[in-house]
């Protein structure tokens, strides 16, 4: 089992920034390629951004390329993610999720392969 615990979410202005941390605990986090998901009311969770097990490769979603940064320390076994020139639109409950691979290149972005997830926080942007 892993358990991920993600914090850092809040209220910020558009054009805000914030930064959202993943720990992760009960297994190897190096053996974990680590996505981002996040879900606004109403909608369906929708991919964010991944990173692989060794921070070698990352890949995001079109709506938040240019403007988020996924990165990882394994020491720390902890994923982040920087949110810059944050809209409205961002606003939603923020997940982290692992999936158990050490491909050198993967780009997840369907919930249904992730084996875990965290409880989620909530990010909410104002107009």
């Amino acid at each position: 089992q892993v358990q991920l615990v993600e914090s850092g979410g809040g209220l910020v202005q558009a054009g805000g920034s914030l930064r959202l941390s993943c720990t992760a605990s009960g297994r190897t986090f190096s053996n974990y390629a680590m996505g981002w998901f996040r879900q606004a009311p109403g909608k369906e969770r929708e991919f964010v951004a991944v990173i692989t097990w060794s921070g070698g490769s990352t890949y995001y979603a079109d709506s938040v390329k240019g403007r988020f940064t996924i990165s990882r320390d394994n020491a720390k076994n902890t994923v982040y993610l920087q949110m810059n020139s944050l809209k409205p639109e961002d606003t939603a409950v923020y997940y982290c999720a692992a999936k158990a691979t050490r491909r050198m290149y993967y780009s997840g972005s369907s919930s249904g392969e992730y084996d875990y997830w965290g409880q989620g926080t909530q990010v909410t942007i104002s107009s």
